[in-house]
């Protein structure tokens, strides 16, 4: 099946060629450089991530085992939340001391049931390595675990959310923070303090926690069906109650319509972060911190795009094709031109697919024509001064006409002139006009009207009656 949809999507098999044989890495791994422990770092991280690992393991050798090992720390509080089977007394005093139990040697967890327990029965790997870091990336790394700890203990022990789902925006934001608003601010703490980005990101919170946010809204948009399926309700009250009564009417094919209204209010709300993600990465100074921050973005901005008044998301986990993944990665990796082309493109697909029966057609058509224009402030496609300077260089190349041209073409309208003249007298004369009377008319009119002016005709009592 996956051959015959590449057969009849060539430009997707394009893509996934180009990728394989011209993507080079800006950095490269050395694991014979590694000690035992950090490459089983490593093994964790490829095995716990499928979308981040690769580009992960590109970044600067700097940022390299700090950025793995936070990441390692926050799967296994990631891991340890989503266990169903730990009991909220053990469940919660784990997630707020976690950032005590990165000081403990030896450290392992062997009561996890879920997917990833592997890595909390070797954590031990994680402390070994962690203690080796820089202090200042220590630091960053433990006290954003510290913050999310504390987080998701709170809606561990959130029982309303978790039996009636989230209600307000507000609400919705806020725990969109604590599971990725955070991740984004250890990310950029880590990224100015090696000096891979400018150092105002960290004066300005607000583009590190749309970076957070536009992924997670990204990522609870697709994933309604399977958190449905799951008993989750990510989906705030405030956006679909606006379209259905109940939350199981998304789900009705009987309300299909106002589901998908549903989904485009989200996308909505998602799409208000574009500007500031196209902001924040401008700040990155590396080709490979770049890399790191961008390709999700793009992705996130594809996905929305394929959501986007899609009723396959209501039935099914929709994610964007390989090939296109493949020609994403190509673009979003040269630099921040490229990349808010990207952005532009599927900016105008989403506007594109909007619906004038949609409540928020207006709305979606004005947010991705703020994302086009916020994007021309960037990168203008015409620059006035550049217009000027072309039109001059046109005038001063245009040839002029020469003497002997212009003798020629004035010759040319003579000759055009005395032809049609011709012309037409002959048709004249073939229709019965005389002209042997012509010219001694002419004269004769032209010899009284001399006569004329030279004695004045004197005028009679006669004549004036």
């Amino acid at each position: 099946m996956g051959a015959i949809y590449y057969l009849m999507h060539p430009r997707e098999l394009r893509s996934i060629v180009q990728w394989k044989l011209w993507h080079e890495p800006v950095n490269r791994r050395d694991p014979k450089t590694e000690s035992a422990t950090l490459q089983e770092c490593f093994r964790f991280l490829n095995m716990t991530s499928r979308s981040f690992s690769a580009v992960i393991q590109e970044l600067n050798h700097e940022l390299l085992v700090p950025v793995t090992l936070f990441y390692l720390v926050l799967r296994g509080l990631d891991t340890i939340e989503d266990d169903m089977t730990i009991p909220l007394s053990t469940k919660v005093p784990m997630l707020r001391e976690f950032h005590v139990t990165m000081d403990q040697d030896g450290w392992q967890y062997h009561d996890s049931k879920e997917k990833d327990r592997e890595l909390l029965e070797h954590f031990d790997c994680v402390i070994t390595e962690l203690k080796k870091l820089k202090k200042p990336y220590y630091d960053i790394i433990k006290d954003m675990t510290f913050k999310m700890g504390n987080g998701m203990a709170d809606y561990a022990q959130n029982t309303e959310m978790i039996q009636n789902g989230v209600q307000t925006i507000e609400e919705y934001e806020l725990y969109c923070h604590y599971v990725a608003g955070l991740v984004g601010e250890g990310l950029t703490r880590l990224l100015v303090a090696s000096n891979l980005a400018n150092p105002k990101l960290g004066e300005r919170p607000e583009l590190t926690e749309s970076m957070g946010q536009f992924l997670q809204k990204t990522n609870i948009i697709r994933d309604i069906h399977e958190d449905w399926e799951d008993g989750r309700r990510w989906y705030p009250k405030e956006i679909w109650s606006k379209h259905v009564e109940r939350w199981e009417d998304l789900f009705d094919p009987k309300y299909r319509t106002q589901a998908v209204e549903c989904i485009s209010d989200m996308v909505l709300d998602a799409l208000k972060h574009v500007e500031d993600c196209l902001f924040y990465m401008a700040g990155m100074r590396d080709q490979s911190a770049f890399n790191f921050v961008a390709i999700p973005q793009a992705m996130a901005i594809a996905t929305l795009e394929l959501c986007f008044r899609n009723p396959a998301v209501l039935e099914r986990n929709v994610k964007i094709t390989k090939g296109d993944a493949c020609q994403i990665m190509l673009e979003s990796t040269q630099n921040l031109q490229v990349l808010c082309e990207v952005f532009r493109r599927y900016a105008r697909r989403i506007q594109k697919k909007n619906d004038p029966r949609d409540p928020n057609f207006l709305a979606i058509s004005a947010r991705c024509a703020k994302i086009e224009q916020f994007i021309e402030t960037l990168f203008p496609r015409q620059d006035p001064k550049k217009l000027v300077q072309e039109a001059r260089a046109k005038q001063t190349q245009e040839p002029t006409m020469s003497t002997s041209e212009t003798a020629i073409m004035i010759g040319v309208v003579l000759a055009v002139l005395l032809t049609m003249t011709g012309l037409m007298v002959g048709i004249a004369w073939f229709m019965g006009a005389r002209f042997d009377n012509t010219f001694s008319d002419t004269a004769k009119l032209f010899s009284s009207s001399a006569g004329s002016a030279g004695s004045p005709t004197s005028i009679t009592g006669r004549d004036e009656l």
